[in-house]
């Protein structure tokens, strides 16, 4: 089974709590997880307002070597822009489903807007029961 990551996974294996943390940690040592580049530069935003810039590379570098990185192709683009037309998810968030549904992958996440949105990709939600 492929898994695919979006943004909050990642930061949440970074700086988060149980049960997200194990479980990103265990996917990444066990496989290659998919994840859109869209979604790798929201964790990169996202580290270098909290931490700078430094940081920022640091993690996308080492990211690079653990994660099957997918490029948004034009069919992806437009994939992402139907979820989005569908769904009350941000742009980026649109990105990770599509991603997902391009590789049949489970979308590995805890953010709220995907999780409460019917989107047609398998979910394994992150979030503490």
């Amino acid at each position: 089974m492929t898994h695919c990551l979006d943004a909050w996974a990642v930061l949440e294996w970074l700086h988060g709590d149980e049960p997200a943390r194990t479980r990103v940690l265990a996917l990444l040592e066990r496989e290659r997880p998919v994840m859109s580049w869209i979604n790798l530069g929201e964790v990169a935003y996202t580290l270098e307002r909290r931490a700078g810039a430094k940081r920022a590379t640091e993690v996308v570098a080492r990211l690079r070597g653990r994660l099957a990185l997918d490029l948004p192709t034009p069919d992806r683009v437009l994939e992402a822009a139907a979820v989005k037309a569908r769904h009350r998810l941000s742009y980026a968030d649109a990105f990770a489903v599509a991603t997902a549904l391009a590789h049949d992958a489970v979308l590995v996440t805890g953010d709220p807007e995907i999780l409460t949105s019917d989107t047609a990709c398998q979910i394994e939600d992150l979030r503490p029961s």
